[in-house]
């Protein structure tokens, strides 16, 4: 082979990218995303069936006759919230699942392709919801609120450093002698 030749041939013998010692958490956290996803997606299936009055009807019925007992004050609290909100307004807690089930279903393909730019993604979008987090946390304190909070600043802390690390040894690679 010339010498030609060979620095044409060059670029195509890129070396191959060794595997992320971080692709468990990575996995993990896209497990994460997609059982978000399918959740919102059964919370916007059902809110589009609410908007018609016949099934918000029936599930009003169906939560005044349910026999619950110690627990009458939450289900009469329940259906007149139901009735306060009314069937109108499930079209866009609808819509908002739909919205928020495509973005947390994008960072959790994106996750799960092994794609540098859903690190980035995931963080930019779960970092961006987590001051509403915090609010909600201080002002109506729920233990569930606050595991969410802790584990999505776990999520965005985790995932800046891999990306950060992602990026060093990209550039490393790039500028490595060929081999």
């Amino acid at each position: 082979m010339s010498e030609i030749e060979s620095i044409a041939a060059a670029p195509l013998a890129a070396p191959a990218a060794a595997p992320s010692p971080h692709r468990a958490g990575l996995r993990v956290i896209a497990i994460y995303e997609v059982v978000k996803t399918l959740c919102l997606l059964l919370v916007a299936i059902a809110a589009f069936q609410l908007d018609r009055q016949q099934n918000f009807e029936l599930m009003v019925h169906w939560l005044e006759h349910l026999p619950l007992t110690g627990s009458n004050e939450l289900r009469w609290h329940l259906v007149g919230w139901l009735q306060a909100f009314g069937p109108s307004r499930f079209v866009a807690v609808g819509m908002v699942a739909l919205g928020y089930a495509v973005l947390f279903g994008i960072e959790g393909v994106g996750l799960l392709m092994g794609k540098y730019w859903a690190e980035w993604f995931t963080v930019i979008a779960t970092a961006s919801l987590i001051p509403i987090e915090l609010y909600e946390t201080l002002h109506r304190f729920g233990w569930l609120k606050f595991a969410a909070l802790v584990g999505n600043v776990a999520i965005v802390v985790y995932l800046v450093r891999v990306a950060l690390q992602t990026r060093a040894t990209r550039k490393a690679a790039a500028h490595a002698p060929p081999r």
